[in-house]
């Protein structure tokens, strides 16, 4: 059975490829510390479905190029969106703030 993991999409600009970064906890053999540890995973997107900020579970392949060896399986949970600030909003503030 292939090996299968879950993370967050953090690229989705190349045609039916995304780079998935999953993030685990380890404990220092010695030292007992835990700590986090990430892996960038370059992953198989046939249909384009995953976007940016996705979680998503990719599953071990063939190799599809060189860095290529895992695929897409489902997206688990859609990315909420981001959030920007606008700066318009932020230059009428100090304009009024001068005029006082």
């Amino acid at each position: 059975m292939a090996r299968t993991l879950t993370g967050v999409v953090t690229s989705d600009k190349r045609d039916k490829t995304i780079t998935v970064e999953i993030t685990s906890r380890e404990t220092h053999p010695i030292y007992k510390k835990q700590y986090s540890k990430t892996r960038k995973y370059t992953a198989h997107d046939e249909k384009n479905e995953a976007r940016e900020g996705d979680r998503v579970t990719i599953a071990e392949s063939k190799p599809y190029s060189k860095t290529k060896t895992w695929t897409l399986i489902e997206v688990v949970e859609r990315s909420h969106g981001k959030i920007e600030l606008k700066e318009e909003v932020a230059e009428v503030e100090s304009d009024e703030k001068e005029e006082k």
